[in-house]
């Protein structure tokens, strides 16, 4: 099977990357804007800015006043989300076809009008929102301040992927008007910018919409590319972290290749043959017969910097957490030594239904419109959903044990308990 999302692809004179892919099937389209921008490219001390937007983004711009923009969409029968990431922001809107022009709009006035509507009381309000998703999602959900204590551990101070996508507490309270504007000046503009449009639109029609609403916005000096090399951890670390769970559960990381490099989607398969399914290997010893575990997941984590490798097991009460993290070393030395070509098969089967089926919508998270972009970023080439099918295609089960032994086995990792807070001894866990 061979997989093709045809499009059509303009670069507008003030550098916004245009992408359109057309399907007439169903009257609906799909409006797509990635920002190359994330949490990647923030400082430290002022942390949190790129998620921060994902809010104030929806607050009025200078010809969409506060609250219209929602409403705007939903009186058209539209739907709209956004997301941050390390690397990325986007945001889209699903609406019908007849409703694109509608959505192009307001993406545009957004673009080119936020600072000109962005006040301090707005910015009072959402900063106040943020703190509280902070609360609730992290600081007290169970487990929830994990894998923020895990990146810590894993990039050092100064390496972009050190702090957390929302923010530290502090940065978010130090954000001053004119830190939030000119960030947003500096990484909100059409030059940093990809914007796919897909469905049921004509390309020659979307191209002179986007040309009418984004042609006229400016661009600016563009910003400053990131790099980072991939830290070497210098040797295996431990430590622990009370919360407020009833049952144990053990992290461990390594770093690893990133996105699309050598080893990438080999760890993607070497996370699925581990705890994707009853017959994954973590699953099958952990859970079902030795029943020390509640629950374990297996999983590359792929970024742009580089990205990490994570097992997390969940303990049954009263297990021992030395005799999961144990486990957790034995079954990949065992997987190193010999993976089934079944097991990896039944991985790389995982994976493109996983993709096919994201496909079958043109909007959303995931769908064509975002595929489109996810490769225009990644791969600097909006053409890569084959490149990236093939590349589980061929894998062989040779390369997924190399990338066991040069990435996990040969490597230093961090591992982190989560322990109840109740709990008077500690369990001890070996580095």
């Amino acid at each position: 099977m061979q997989i093709q999302l045809p499009f059509s692809s303009f670069t507008l004179r003030n550098g916004l990357q245009l992408i359109v892919h057309e399907d007439h099937s169903v009257p609906i389209a799909a409006v797509n804007l990635w920002y190359r921008v994330g949490s990647k490219d923030e400082r430290p001390g002022r942390t949190g800015f790129a998620h921060l937007f994902e809010h104030l983004m929806f607050e009025g711009s200078a010809n969409v006043p506060q609250g219209q923009f929602d409403e705007l969409l939903e009186v058209v029968g539209g739907i709209n989300n956004g997301s941050t990431s390390t690397d990325r922001t986007n945001y889209w809107e699903t609406v019908p076809s007849a409703a694109c022009e509608l959505a192009l709009f307001l993406e545009a006035d957004r673009m080119g009008s936020l600072p000109d509507a962005m006040t301090q009381a707005k910015l009072d309000a959402q900063r106040d929102v943020v703190k509280n998703e902070r609360r609730q999602s992290y600081e007290n959900r169970p487990y929830g301040l994990a894998f923020e204590t895990m990146h810590a551990a894993l990039y050092p101070s100064t390496h972009p992927y050190h702090w957390p996508i929302i923010g530290w507490m502090p940065d978010l309270d130090a954000a001053t008007l004119s830190d939030v504007n000119a960030f947003f000046r500096r990484y909100y503009v059409p030059n940093n910018a990809s914007l796919c449009v897909a469905g049921d639109v004509d390309a020659q029609q979307i191209h002179e919409l986007a040309e009418k609403y984004f042609g006229p916005i400016p661009p600016a000096a563009p910003p400053a590319p990131v790099s980072a090399p991939l830290p070497a951890l210098s040797a295996s670390r431990a430590s622990s972290l009370e919360d407020d769970v009833h049952l144990p559960r053990v992290y461990i990381a390594w770093h690893s290749p990133a996105m699309f490099e050598t080893g990438d989607a080999e760890l993607d398969v070497l996370g699925a043959a581990m705890s994707q399914g009853k017959n994954a290997r973590l699953y099958r010893s952990l859970v079902y017969q030795n029943e020390w575990a509640q629950d374990v997941q297996a999983f590359q984590s792929s970024a742009l910097l580089g990205s990490t490798f994570n097992v997390v097991v969940t303990a049954r009460p009263g297990i021992e957490l030395d005799r999961l993290v144990e486990a957790v070393w034995s079954e990949l030395r065992a997987a190193a030594r010999d993976l089934e070509r079944i097991e990896v098969q039944r991985a790389v089967n995982r994976f493109e239904t996983s993709l096919v089926d994201s496909l079958q919508t043109v909007g959303g998270f995931g769908g064509r419109a975002d595929r489109l972009n996810h490769y225009a970023f990644y791969l600097n080439d909006p053409d890569g959903v084959q490149r990236d099918l093939d590349r589980y295609r061929r894998i062989e089960p040779d390369a997924v044990m190399q990338a066991a032994h040069t990435t996990l086995l040969d490597a230093s990792a961090i591992t982190l308990t989560v322990l109840p807070r109740a709990r008077t001894s500690p369990l001890l866990v070996s580095a």
